[in-house]
């Protein structure tokens, strides 16, 4: 397989992830095909790395996956320290209210959207994409998990709540069902074009302009009920992946195309939780060991990649290709996950 390192993201990848960013096919608002807002996004990657205070701060850290025998970037993925700084942070929440008929002797259930702001604060790990040439051997998973070891890393920075937002129900002509059925009737714009203007300028106008009452699903039209709290086709490994890290659907979905918000208690995050450190003793030249994925650097030294670990009594024993990829050494020192 060839070689891949998860790197930080640097402001020469900005034509790398332009060229990705065309890629997504509309609902992907943390990668917007616009080279003014993919720089200012780096830019203040740039600032986060940077930053020296270990404190909880309004970050965003961009990553790329790097092919390390070319140098060419084939994914990428961010996280966002706290949300709900620059603007508030909008989310429907779906509850349902019970009320009761004597003269009828009748429960009558009405599930309701809320707009709410209930994840203000919290972390988000959002903006993972991954070259479509490059969906074999595992990249994904190293994108995805890559980032838990990083808040490992740099735990006191990020918030006691970690959340991901799956991209929603898509239609053929690249419309969403969701935003036609409910938001689309107050903005007379189609969801393309306010998917992009949430990209460029955020999504303020989307509380200047819906009304703040509970929405009841009802009302809905059959298409846009049966789009709430459902991911993309293409975001189900996605779901299963974050099931797997201990991620759950609480009725929390997305304002634009109605696609499910997965929340997680940071520290109970099973790759959180389960990483361990350790110094490496020795190289191998065979691939020996539990296939794991590692961590070594801080900020902008961060780099990770997929590597064999033999766990012995003398420090930990990491494969050749492994250590070349991320320039590691014996003494060094490193995080690690099981695969």
């Amino acid at each position: 397989m060839t070689n891949f390192r998860i790197r930080a993201a640097r402001i020469e990848d900005l034509q790398h992830l332009y060229e990705m960013a065309k890629l997504t096919g509309g609902g992907f608002t943390n990668l917007p095909a616009d080279k003014d807002s993919l720089t200012a996004k780096l830019e203040r990657s740039a600032r986060a790395f940077d930053r020296s205070s270990e404190d909880h701060g309004n970050d965003l850290f961009v990553m790329v996956l790097e092919n390390v025998d070319t140098g060419v970037v084939r994914g990428t993925s961010q996280l966002f320290t706290m949300v709900g700084q620059s603007w508030p942070f909008y989310s429907y929440r779906l509850s349902t209210l019970s009320q009761t008929s004597k003269e009828l002797d009748r429960t009558f259930r009405a599930e309701m959207l809320t707009l709410v702001t209930d994840l203000e604060g919290a972390s988000e790990v959002g903006g993972l994409f991954l070259h479509p040439g490059e969906r074999a051997g595992g990249l994904g998973m190293l994108l995805a998990r890559s980032r838990y070891l990083f808040i490992k890393e740099h735990r006191s920075r990020f918030g006691d709540r970690l959340f991901a937002e799956l991209r929603g129900v898509i239609d053929e002509a690249g419309g969403s069902p969701f935003w036609d059925g409910l938001a689309g009737r107050f903005f007379g714009m189609g969801f393309q074009e306010a998917d992009y203007f949430n990209a460029i300028h955020g999504n303020q106008f989307i509380a200047d302009l819906m009304p703040k009452h509970p929405i009841y699903t009802a009302m809905l039209s059959e298409t846009a009920r049966s789009a709430i709290g459902i991911p993309h086709p293409n975001g189900r490994a996605a779901m299963r992946m974050l099931e797997n890290e201990n991620f759950s659907y609480d009725g929390y979905v997305d304002i634009f195309d109605g696609g499910p918000t997965m929340i997680a208690k940071t520290d109970s995050v099973t790759s959180v939780a389960n990483s361990n450190a350790g110094v490496i003793s020795d190289i191998s030249k065979d691939e020996k060991g539990s296939k794991s994925i590692i961590s070594c650097g801080r900020l902008h030294e961060f780099q990770a990649t997929y590597a064999f670990i033999s766990d012995t009594e003398n420090g930990l024993i990491i494969d050749q290709n492994a250590a070349s990829n991320l320039g590691l050494k014996v003494g060094d020192s490193i995080w690690h996950i099981p695969r």
